[in-house]
């Protein structure tokens, strides 16, 4: 599942093409929504809240996530789309104030609405604060992840705490701090935790390959992620790999080094 910063790019790039544009195809393919049309509308703006895209248009609000597998392009007027046409869930084309012409479109939104930006708030409300957001509230956020009894690792991808954190960020974040990831998130310095956090993916906000180590060489670029059995860049030690979730069906991968984050217990399912 794509991270914050991908999403925020994602919708930054959309918002360049889009905004201000007036809407010349509007298309839907989902039974939900298909009968709408919004041409003719303005696009006032694209945005991102963690990792849901907002197309604010005329007096709605176009909503979609990328799960696992979703893309938006973004096409000049008559450009061949580089995925299959049966894949396209959401096609918006507009004209520009200088004429210019431009094509978005969804491929393999797993998750798409259209609301009145009224109720654009029912979409994202129980959302936490967004590190790339204007309105990061970081002592909101550490207040959410402080009130959380379960692991840090789970807790800290929880988006009800802090919109925007992938299961990448997250084992990058507890490395560099030193947390091993079953920690209970109460047992944290979260304050810490969430500077940390929100430092990092400010400073991949902009970058075209995301890096956590400063070195953007194939396979230099992590601590930790997907490393495991692989000698720790810091000490040397072997890394590992686990699972952690808040319910078997939703464990993520954990990576670790079992020196530099020194195990509480052993419920961590790794080897």
């Amino acid at each position: 599942m794509p991270e914050g910063d991908t999403v925020f790019r994602t919708a930054r790039r959309l918002n360049d093409a889009l905004a201000g544009g007036t809407v010349t195809r509007f298309e839907l393919r989902v039974p939900q929504a298909a009968t709408a049309d919004l041409r003719g509308e303005v696009v006032h703006g694209v945005a991102a809240r963690g990792k849901h895209i907002l197309h604010r248009i005329g007096d709605f609000t176009l909503h979609s996530h990328l799960k696992m597998e979703g893309q938006w392009h973004v096409y000049g007027r008559g450009d061949r789309w580089r995925k299959p046409g049966y894949t396209a869930r959401a096609v918006i084309g507009v004209t520009a104030s200088d004429a210019t012409r431009w094509e978005s479109v969804g491929f393999d939104l797993a998750d798409i609405s259209l609301v009145p930006a009224r109720d654009e708030h029912t979409l994202v409300d129980y959302l936490g604060s967004d590190p790339l957001s204007a309105d990061w509230d970081p002592t909101d956020a550490a207040t959410r992840l402080g009130a959380d009894t379960r692991s840090i690792h789970v807790a800290l991808q929880d988006q009800r705490n802090i919109a925007g954190f992938g299961n990448e960020y997250v084992n990058e974040i507890l490395f560099v701090r030193g947390v091993h990831p079953e920690t209970p998130a109460q047992l944290t310095d979260v304050a810490a935790i969430i500077d940390l956090g929100a430092r990092m993916i400010r400073a991949n906000r902009d970058r075209r390959d995301r890096t956590f180590t400063g070195d953007n060489r194939p396979g230099q670029t992590t601590w930790v992620y997907r490393r495991e059995g692989k000698p720790c860049r810091r000490c040397g030690q072997t890394l590992r790999r686990g699972a952690l979730g808040a319910a078997a069906t939703s464990e993520r991968l954990v990576f670790w080094c079992p020196r530099c984050q020194p195990e509480r217990d052993s419920s961590v399912r790794g080897r």
